[in-house]
């Protein structure tokens, strides 16, 4: 997608703080962070949406989950405890059209978020 932002970060046309990478996702620090330790994961195939997932892409998003264990030990957050958030929708919250999980921690997080 010529004008998504996170594609062109996966391009690296905008540069990121990049915290894990391979060749199914990236992750980087939140340029906006709610939390002391706020990544975005994102897979480097553009899904504009949780509405647009196809069961091909299965694989990408049980992977997004795996490598979020890996990132919280290397944030120092698993044990203490943290959150994974998709928002889906404009009145869900989705700001970019490629779908993303907020990984936070950090400090004590509340409920509801918003």
């Amino acid at each position: 997608m010529n004008d998504c932002i996170f594609c062109k970060i996966i391009s690296g046309e905008i540069p990121s703080e990049k915290v894990y990478e391979d060749e199914l996702v990236l992750s980087f620090k939140d340029i906006s962070p709610e939390a002391p330790a706020h990544v975005l994961i994102i897979p480097k195939k553009h899904i504009s949406s949780l509405n647009e997932l196809k069961e091909e892409d299965e694989k990408i998003i049980s992977h997004v989950f795996m490598v979020a264990t890996e990132i919280v030990k290397k944030l120092g957050i698993a044990d203490s405890g943290y959150r994974i958030v998709t928002n889906c929708g404009e009145d869900g919250g989705q700001t970019v059209s490629h779908i993303h999980f907020h990984l936070l921690g950090g400090r004590s997080l509340q409920w509801p978020p918003g």
